[in-house]
């Protein structure tokens, strides 16, 4: 009888679930994301910001070499946030930017601290469409253009089975200053995301 407990016991050692045995962190990715934005002038002036969600989905490659993870990814997302700074040229005007669509490309490398989780931090280059008033008395200018930056952030990656997953992350974006005008824009952002690799 302990032999056939012990044979049992070995079996069910050796016939450990696939999801434990192949939960590793490699293949193409695809996601949808969703969390709490906001961006505000960096400068020294008199500056507001606004908060909001930002939404959208990534794809991804990622390459599991042991417990090292590394990867590509692209994304586009939405917003709903605006920044604004009054008395940036004269006295009373005010400046107001709507974060539009952001497009992101980048990499990142992490560890695999367990088989179904992931830490990682990530860089890239951010491109943010970016759609400007100014007003001034009874003169208002509107501008839509495309401003260039950086995003750093780090997260977590969860298996919830060999496919499909659960991620946090938070990320800084700086897209720079607008043209002929004293505001610096950067962005904090929360977000989170469900995701199914192939």
């Amino acid at each position: 009888m302990r032999k056939l407990v012990l044979a049992a016991l070995a079996a069910s050692a050796m016939a450990t679930p696939a999801f434990a045995q192949d939960a590793t962190f490699t293949g193409p990715r695809v996601e949808a994301l969703v969390g709490y934005d906001t961006a505000s002038d960096g400068t020294d002036g008199d500056a507001g910001s606004s908060d909001g969600v930002t939404y959208g989905g990534a794809i991804g490659y990622d390459f599991q070499i042991g417990g090292a993870v590394i990867g590509a990814e692209a994304e586009l997302t939405g917003s709903s946030v605006d920044t604004r700074a009054d008395s940036l040229l004269v006295a009373g005007d005010r400046l107001v930017a709507d974060m539009g669509r952001d497009i992101y490309v980048g990499a990142r490398a992490g560890v695999a601290i367990t088989p179904t989780t992931l830490l990682y931090a990530k860089g890239g280059y951010t491109n943010a469409k970016v759609n400007t008033t100014y007003t001034t008395g009874t003169t208002k200018t509107e501008i839509s253009e495309d401003m260039e930056g950086f995003r750093v952030g780090a997260g977590a990656e969860f298996k919830l089975s060999n496919n499909m997953y659960l991620k946090g992350e938070y990320r800084y974006s700086n897209y720079g200053k607008i043209d002929g005008y004293d505001i610096d824009i950067d962005r904090h952002q929360v977000v989170a995301g469900v995701g199914i690799r192939f």
